[in-house]
């Protein structure tokens, strides 16, 4: 299951995020999503985990404070196709 990690902080690491996460279960994949342009974080990111283990973490991390932020955590949406625009 894909879930969506939302309102990350800026200065959070995949390792931190891992870290926090792994408690959960098997992750079989993780990414903080950062600008093409900057490199930092845009405060988001993505991890795939077997089903069991991503409702238990949705249930465990989902409001949680780190670093000062209350993140969200819940399953990803599909990215809708159609009217995105490539300059």
């Amino acid at each position: 299951m894909k879930l969506y990690v939302g309102n990350l902080p800026n200065s959070m690491t995949e390792d931190e995020l891992t870290a926090e996460f792994k408690e959960y279960g098997e992750i079989q994949s993780l990414k903080i999503i950062t600008d093409r342009e900057t490199g930092r974080s845009r405060g988001f990111g993505f991890i795939e985990m077997p089903d069991s283990s991503a409702q238990s973490a949705i249930e465990g991390l989902n409001n949680k404070d780190m670093q000062g932020r209350s993140i969200t955590v819940s399953i990803a949406q599909e990215k809708p196709q159609g009217n995105r625009r490539n300059y």
